[in-house]
């Protein structure tokens, strides 16, 4: 099964895909408003060939519109709390170019959300 994960931001979404245990950066994708937000996703979700797409959501207002675009996609949701400072922090500390870190963050905060999405749902359960 592969699954889409999405960082949504008003200006940047992050994407990332998984097929299997693995959660990894795809790319992220500029957007202006709401519904180009949902078109690019959309295209991105058949791009991918996804079969689930899983947003992060965190709280207050910006969890609020990242709620109402999973439910424009028919996506399922996700906690993401502090995933964009988990990412940069990694993204610091394995070395990644500021520039390189900045043009990308958005994608690596949507893996580690898909990731923490993959093992919470993991099928596998060690005895």
């Amino acid at each position: 099964m592969r699954i889409l994960g999405i960082d949504y931001g008003k200006r940047k979404i992050g994407l990332a895909i998984a097929e299997g245990p693995l959660a990894e950066p795809w790319k992220v994708i500029k957007v202006s408003n709401f519904k180009e937000a949902v078109e690019k996703v959309g295209s991105a979700f058949a791009e991918a060939s996804a079969d689930k797409v899983v947003v992060g959501v965190s709280e207050g207002e910006m969890g609020e519109e990242s709620r109402k675009f999973a439910q424009s996609l028919g996506a399922e949701t996700f906690d993401e709390t502090l995933t964009t400072h988990e990412a940069q922090r990694l993204s610091r500390e394995a070395g990644v170019r500021q520039s390189k870190r900045r043009s990308l963050e958005d994608a690596f905060a949507a893996t580690i959300m898909l990731q923490n999405y993959l093992d919470q749902n993991s099928q596998v359960h060690i005895v």
